[in-house]
């Protein structure tokens, strides 16, 4: 296994994180994702510590906290052999405090992760989303007596805005609060977007990035394909409405070229797009989640090999779409292109 610092920061993680998004099975959209329990949760702890895979991703709302408990049990008893990553932000109940940033709901938030983890810190703990209602000042201070208080080591975001993120940037240097070493995105080869504005926000700032569903929200997986419904047991069916769109064009495309590498390397469509993902600017971590072990140990083989570079130009054609004002200018235009290389 790689291992990588996440941004600028002195976290270390794995090149391949697990993501627990599939433990517990509670609640419509997460029983369709897994319903794995501790005791097999606990086994593909087992294959992802031998493989060297030592950061574990989970959030509040996964299951209504049941992937954090069941995630606790896996872990217990070799909690220093492993790297704790839990979110919050988003809402967990209907009452006034049981959503958002603010310091009572962050502070009360990490206190029920903690309980439920079986732990006494999180290595690093993520906002989930932008709260717009509450000052960044008073989230980051919060922020800060968490981390003073030794409940949180690193703290980052996810699915933030280039502005959000810019702005708490600004907002902690001014006063010497923690920075966001993370950014939890969503990027793959079929929603590139993150490269736009994100991934050289990440760069300029050294905020690494953490990616979530990188086989484009199951789509990537060698099961779809072109003139074929999604197989009958495929969990598109429950839950295609609730992740990233994907043009069937696009997906397409993609497939089609994965398959002629898939064919030219003897790997699997999934390791593929997770590979072309871990050459890409800015990633620290790409997270691969599993409802069992022949997934798991199909989503690591992933590592320990590279596309060349005729492949990943090929990946590239087929998965690129002009991207949106202000940023087409300097995918497209020369002269703008001058000024602003792309990272990528």
């Amino acid at each position: 296994m790689e291992y990588r610092r996440v941004g600028s920061s002195g976290l270390l993680v794995p090149a391949l994180s697990f993501g627990a998004g599939t433990f517990g099975g509670r609640g419509e959209l997460f029983s369709a994702w897994g319903d794995t329990d501790a005791r097999q949760a606990r086994r593909l702890v087992d294959i992802a510590l031998e493989a060297g895979v030592t950061l574990f991703d989970t959030a509040d709302v996964y299951s209504d906290g049941a992937s954090e408990e069941v995630l606790g049990e896996a872990i217990r008893g070799r909690r220093d052999r492993v790297l704790l990553s839990t979110k919050a932000s988003l809402p967990t109940g209907p009452g006034p405090q049981q959503a958002g940033s603010g310091r009572g709901r962050l502070i009360g938030a990490v206190e029920s992760s903690l309980r439920r983890l079986g732990t006494d810190y999180l290595d690093l703990f993520q906002l989930h989303a932008f709260d717009a209602g509450t000052p960044v000042e008073e989230v980051l201070s919060a922020l800060h007596d968490l981390v003073r208080a030794g409940k949180i080591r690193y703290v980052g975001a996810s699915n933030f805005a280039g502005w959000q993120l810019m702005k708490s940037l600004a907002a902690a240097d001014r006063y010497g609060f923690p920075r966001y070493v993370a950014h939890q995105v969503y990027y793959s080869l079929v929603g590139r977007d993150y490269e736009w504005e994100l991934m050289p926000l990440g760069n300029d700032q050294g905020v690494g990035a953490l990616v979530w569903s990188p086989l484009g929200w199951g789509r990537l997986t060698g099961r779809i394909r072109r003139g074929q419904p999604p197989p009958a047991d495929s969990r598109l069916h429950r839950t295609a409405e609730a992740g990233p769109p994907v043009a069937d064009d696009l997906l397409y495309d993609v497939v089609d070229v994965l398959d002629e590498i898939a064919a030219e390397t003897g790997r699997s469509v999934p390791q593929i797009a997770l590979n072309w993902l871990l050459a890409r600017p800015t990633v620290s971590s790409v997270i691969v989640g599993a409802r069992n072990e022949d997934q798991l140990r199909q989503n690591l083989g992933a590592v320990g090999w590279r596309l060349d570079a005729d492949q990943i130009a090929r990946l590239d054609r087929a998965s690129a779409v002009t991207p949106p004002y202000p940023h087409y200018p300097y995918h497209r235009l020369p002269d703008f292109a001058r000024l602003n290389p792309p990272l990528v």
